[in-house]
């Protein structure tokens, strides 16, 4: 057994409730919860009765979160607070020795990056955010695949967030903060789920980077609809129903986020990855490589002869071209989004263990949140082109800055 993790969790609202729930079902005893925070007593003493359902040793308990992170029974902390809050405690859990575990959501302005980005620099500790869909088993099959070589250069990714959320235009007035945020602001407000694992894949921070993006917002009517059927009357949102950002590259590829969540339709995140010898698509639920999947010659209504190419089901690869971490979960998947957060947890808690850099690192955190505000900025500008800042000052231009072991997201290692 390994050192002892000693976590403390700030923001005890449903999001911690699931991580706490991955936690017990990963069962390792050298990971263990010692403190929990809340402003709302309320939810504290539910969480402490979680915990003593659990047979857990009971942890301290705060409501004043700067108090959690002073104190020397917690090593490293979990943020699920809310999106204008993760940050800053962060920032300050890291001044304090504390690595801090945060969770996803865009930045609403790109200086609260930089103190994040200089917290760590200084203090040698770092962040991680626990984008769970980076361990996601297609996600990791896509990167398996582009490490190999078997897309060839890579020249297109598309990701985004579509999942029909209207229902957030039916609370009359005590909204909850994603809602107020949909109401008040217009941007690509959700964009880690899909441009962390596509980051991962292209190299980002690690010999490319994003150089800029330009934002385009359609016309908002979803959440304006729903508030009508719901009873509340007209009520005017600031968010468009669909987000179409695009990206540049150093290394020239591009990529686009969509980002909808009013609009009736089956969840998505969208993601595409395009070499020059293959493709994974996941709406498709399939890829197409160059000498292993369906190709063959058809005749088309003129008699002419043409190539016809086929999807090979994503499924039918598993076996032989799995990432090594779910060749060794996949038989005891446990943990909340279908596994995919206690190996985030996992990972993160190593990091934590080994006084290591994290697979996802503060650089990672301030490239991929600040596309939020620059969305905002570039849509308020008539879509202009916004400059993409280097948080690592120059550091991405050496590939070898990488996390290496087990649950690294920039190789692969069996």
């Amino acid at each position: 057994m390994g050192k002892i993790v000693k976590l403390g969790i700030i923001g005890l609202g449903a999001r911690a409730e699931t991580l706490l729930a991955t936690l017990n079902e990963l069962r390792q005893v050298d990971i263990e919860v010692t403190a929990i925070c809340d402003v709302q007593q309320s939810r504290i003493d539910r969480i402490l009765g979680i915990m003593a359902s659990r047979n857990a040793p009971k942890p301290d308990t705060y409501t004043d979160y700067r108090a959690l992170i002073a104190s020397d029974n917690v090593d490293a902390v979990l943020v699920p607070t809310s999106w204008n809050s993760h940050l800053k405690i962060a920032e300050d859990a890291m001044n304090h020795g504390k690595y801090a575990g945060i969770e996803v959501g865009g930045a609403a302005s790109v200086d609260e990056l930089w103190h994040l980005v200089h917290a760590a620099e200084s203090t040698g500790v770092s962040c991680m955010m626990l984008e769970n869909c980076c361990y996601g088993r297609n996600e990791l099959l896509a990167l398996n695949f582009v490490r190999k070589g078997m897309f060839g250069e890579l020249i297109h990714c598309s990701c985004g967030y579509e999942h029909d959320l209207a229902e957030m235009a039916r609370d009359d007035g005590n909204r909850a903060e994603r809602a107020v945020h949909n109401f008040r602001r217009c941007g690509d407000l959700y964009p880690t789920h899909g441009i962390g694992p596509i980051a991962k894949i292209l190299r980002i921070n690690r010999g490319n980077r994003f150089v800029s993006l330009t934002s385009t917002a359609s016309k908002g009517r979803g959440f304006m609809l729903e508030a009508e059927r719901s009873g509340r009357g007209k009520v005017v949102y600031n968010q468009g129903d669909i987000v179409t950002t695009v990206i540049k590259c150093a290394n020239g590829e591009t990529i686009t986020m969509t980002h909808g969540v009013s609009l009736p339709r089956p969840y998505s995140r969208d993601c595409r990855v395009q070499g020059t010898k293959g493709i994974w698509l996941e709406d498709a639920k399939g890829v197409y490589i160059e000498g292993l999947s369906p190709k063959y010659e058809k005749i088309d209504v003129a008699g002419n002869p043409y190539m016809a190419h086929e999807w090979t089901p994503i499924q039918d690869l598993y076996e032989e071209y799995d990432h090594p971490i779910w060749k060794n979960f996949r038989e005891n998947v446990v943990g909340g989004h279908g596994g995919m957060d206690a190996l985030t947890l996992q990972a993160f808690c190593e990091a934590v263990r080994n006084r290591s850099t994290p697979p996802i690192d503060v650089y990672d955190c301030a490239a991929w949140m600040c596309l939020t505000c620059l969305s905002e900025q570039s849509i308020a500008c008539g879509s202009m082109p916004m400059p993409i800042p280097d948080f690592t000052n120059g550091k991405w231009i050496y590939e070898d800055v990488v996390t290496t072991g087990k649950w690294s997201l920039d190789e692969v290692y069996e």
